[in-house]
Formats: C-alpha cells, sequence, structure tokens
C-alpha cells in the first residue's frame, strides 16, 4: 500500500484517497475544500521545517486541485561552495536538478514528505485536525448566526438541572429556564419549534440560545402557516404575549380584496389552530390593527364590546366605556385582556362600565366639549359639579341676562353710573 502511494506521487497520477477523503469532510462538516488545501499546506510545511530544519521561508508546498498530488521544495541558491545546504546547492546538484543552472541561479529541491521522522508526521497531523475543527465550528456557527432571529426545529435532547438541551442536528441549543413555557413539559426525543436568541461563537464552538416564550416566535409561526403573511400582503403590525395562556396580535392587509383576520385564522381556524397547536393550545386572539389609535384599542380589546373610547395621544392613554355586563369580560381574568391590549396598542387603559362612567371625571364625552371661545364649559355644570346643559341654565336663568328681572335697586344703581359717565370729560 505504502508503495502505491509513492507510486501515485511520483508518476502524477490521482490521488484518489486524498480526493475522496476531501469530498467527505466537506460534505459532512460544511468545510469548504480550498480551505483544506490550506491547511494540509501548512501543516506539511510545519512538518518539513520540524524535520528539516533551516531558513523556513525558503521552503514551499503547492498542491494540485485536481489530482490532489502535492509537491514539496526548498529554494536554494547556486554557489561554488556550499556553506548552508538548508539554502545553497552546489553547481554540480544544481544542473543535475536542471542542466541549465549557472551560479547564481535559483532551483527548487524536492523534498520527500515520507522521509519525515515520526514527531513531524505526528505534527503534520495535529495541524489538519486542528484547521478541521476551526473550520468545522466556523461553518456552524456560520449556518446558524444566519438563523438567528428565526425558528428552528430541535429534538429534546436532555435535561440539565432545569435546562433544556436542544439538538438542532449539527449542533445543541440551550433553552434557559427562563425561556421555558410555565407548565409545559417536553418529553424527551420530542420535537419542537424554538425561537434562536443569540449565536454565541466561542472556543468550543458556537453557544446557541434559544426560547419558547418570545413573541417573534408566534410570529414566524404565522409566517409558516400563512402564505398571505410570507409574501407580506397581510402585514403582523403588533404581538403581545403571555406565554402559555394567550396572546393577541394585530394585523392588517396591505390588499382591499383580502381579509386579515380571515387569512390569518383560515378556513374553519385550520391555520390558527396549528399554531396554537405548536404553542401548546395557547388562546390567540386576531384583531384588525388600525390607525386611528381608538379604533385599534377598541379592537385589542376583543372580545369585548366598547361603547366609546376617549383617547390622549400625547400622554398615550385612553378611557373606555363598556356595557355594564361586559366589563369583567374587557378586563379579562387577573386584567390579563385589558393588560394584553395595554401592551398591544402602547396605551395605558382605564376601563369602566356605563354605570361607573357616568360619575367618573374624564370618562364622558361632554366633558371634552369647548364652547365657543374654545374654553371648557364650566357653565355647563351646577354648584355640584353635575352636567345640566346649557338648555336649563337658560330656564334656570343664569347667564341668561336679557331674559332676567332688574331690580329697583339695580335701576337706581344704573342711573348713578349712567350720570356719573355724562360728567367724566374723558367718557
Amino acid at each position: 500500500m505504502k508503495k502505491k502511494k509513492e507510486e501515485i506521487q511520483e508518476t502524477g497520477g490521482v490521488n484518489t484517497e486524498l480526493q475522496q477523503a476531501l469530498i467527505l469532510l466537506e460534505k459532512e462538516k460544511g468545510i469548504n475544500r480550498e480551505t483544506l488545501f490550506e491547511a494540509i499546506e501548512n501543516s506539511l510545511l510545519t512538518a518539513c521545517r520540524n524535520n528539516f530544519g533551516g531558513h523556513s521561508e525558503n521552503i514551499h508546498c503547492e498542491i494540485d486541485r485536481e489530482t490532489c498530488n502535492y509537491y514539496l521544495y526548498a529554494d536554494r541558491t547556486v554557489v561554488e561552495n556550499v556553506e548552508d545546504p538548508a539554502v545553497e546547492i552546489s553547481v554540480e546538484d544544481a544542473m543535475a536538478i536542471n542542466p541549465e543552472a549557472n551560479l547564481g541561479d535559483t532551483v527548487k529541491v524536492e523534498l520527500k514528505s515520507r522521509e519525515f521522522g515520526r514527531i513531524a508526521t505526528q505534527n503534520a497531523k495535529n495541524v489538519i485536525l486542528q484547521k478541521i475543527r476551526e473550520e468545522e465550528r466556523n461553518s456552524i456557527f456560520n449556518e446558524f448566526s444566519s438563523k438567528e432571529h428565526d425558528i428552528v426545529t430541535g429534538t429534546v435532547q436532555r435535561y440539565i438541572g432545569r435546562n433544556i438541551s436542544i439538538n438542532l442536528g449539527k449542533a445543541d441549543a440551550f433553552l434557559a429556564e427562563s425561556e421555558q413555557v410555565r407548565g409545559e413539559y417536553l418529553n424527551i426525543h420530542e420535537r419542537v419549534k424554538v425561537y434562536v436568541l443569540e449565536v454565541k461563537n466561542t472556543t468550543k464552538g458556537p453557544r446557541i440560545l434559544v426560547s419558547r416564550t418570545h413573541p417573534e416566535l408566534v410570529r414566524k409561526l404565522f409566517e409558516n402557516e400563512v402564505s398571505e403573511v410570507a409574501d407580506g400582503t397581510v402585514e403582523i403590525m403588533g404581538i403581545s404575549r403571555e406565554a402559555g395562556s394567550r396572546t393577541k396580535i394585530a394585523v392588517y392587509s396591505n390588499n382591499p380584496d383580502v381579509d386579515a383576520v380571515g387569512a390569518c385564522v383560515g378556513i374553519n381556524g385550520t391555520r390558527v389552530n396549528a399554531v396554537v397547536d405548536e404553542l401548546g393550545g395557547e388562546k390567540i386572539d386576531i384583531i384588525n390593527w388600525d390607525e386611528n389609535p381608538a379604533i385599534f384599542i377598541e379592537n385589542s380589546l376583543s372580545p369585548a364590546k366598547v361603547v366609546s373610547a376617549i383617547v390622549d395621544g400625547d400622554e398615550k392613554t385612553a378611557k373606555v366605556v363598556v356595557p355594564d355586563y361586559q366589563l369583567s369580560l374587557a378586563i379579562g381574568k387577573e386584567g390579563q385582556n385589558a393588560r394584553l391590549a395595554a401592551r398591544l396598542t402602547g396605551f395605558k387603559i382605564d376601563i369602566k362600565s356605563e354605570t361607573q362612567a357616568k360619575d367618573a371625571p374624564g370618562f364622558r364625552m361632554e366633558d371634552y366639549l369647548l364652547d365657543e371661545e374654545g374654553e371648557y364649559g364650566e357653565e355647563y355644570y351646577d354648584e355640584d359639579g353635575n352636567y345640566i346643559g346649557p338648555e336649563e341654565y337658560e330656564e334656570e336663568g343664569e347667564y341668561a341676562e336679557e331674559d332676567a328681572e332688574v331690580s329697583e335697586d339695580q335701576v337706581e344703581i344704573e342711573d348713578e353710573d349712567s350720570e356719573g359717565d355724562e360728567g367724566d370729560p374723558e367718557a
């Protein structure tokens, strides 16, 4: 076998064994073949320097990319008297290699790799293996870094304390306890979809951090299930999520002929149910997004019906009135529905029933009415602060001077004022 390899090297045949090894490494490890050629060249150069010593800058290695045959040589200068055989060669020896060689010329002297010692050979092997490991880590890092902020499918491998190791094929991902859905138990060998939070390149290989609680996991699942979301016809404008319990997503259609909510729900709920199943039964509310914040807030409180919504865009607050019988539905269990709606819209939402709103300042539309001069109509309230309207004020005689009766005392005062005006030269 050794003789056969030497014959291949000397006759310039194809080194099929090296070719097959390179093809296998490129396929299984994802390492570029040119990188492997460079690794082999560097390992052979290292072996040469360790074996022959002397100057290293004059030693070279060339590998034919087609045949995979390699050629090791040292550049040596032709001299009459050789003082340093590592860099010089006699005229006779040079002419044996190149009959046209003259004094001062540089000739290429071939170095035989089979002459390497055991230590030099082992060092060359270590250099190649080290380079392969480095390139394999880089290849895996590049592959998964491109999937950062995306979802991948993996298999639950083992539990590490309360954390979980997820096998992704070429690498293992780390699912921390804080990124797990509360109450969700993943069985060993169970296939799950996770959201890639971050990919770090370490000396021990890439460290992949994944999540099952991130809101973007819901977005990516809908992109996979809903073609209209994937192609941009329907946009997911916002997501608020309490993992394992409930999620609200706001959707908007760029095509007036496409119903955004209907596209996400699918026929008989097939699309949304596929996402719900992947999330372990988590409830999902899909609502229409609207550029009008009042309408958007009304939609976000679904399934509760809203009577009115008064929004302060500067303060990012909203006062919402709902029917008495739907107050608990609007607020939700432990305030969940209102809390998710607030996160989705970005507004602080104050919800009251119709009965509560009657006596609550700021919840009545008339609180925001302006009089003709643009000031708040304080004259529309009685002494107790109750709104009675301008008509009732006029009926009671307040601010209706043209209809009021003038007393005799008032007449006398007006007469005195009139006389004073006539005596005033400046009047």
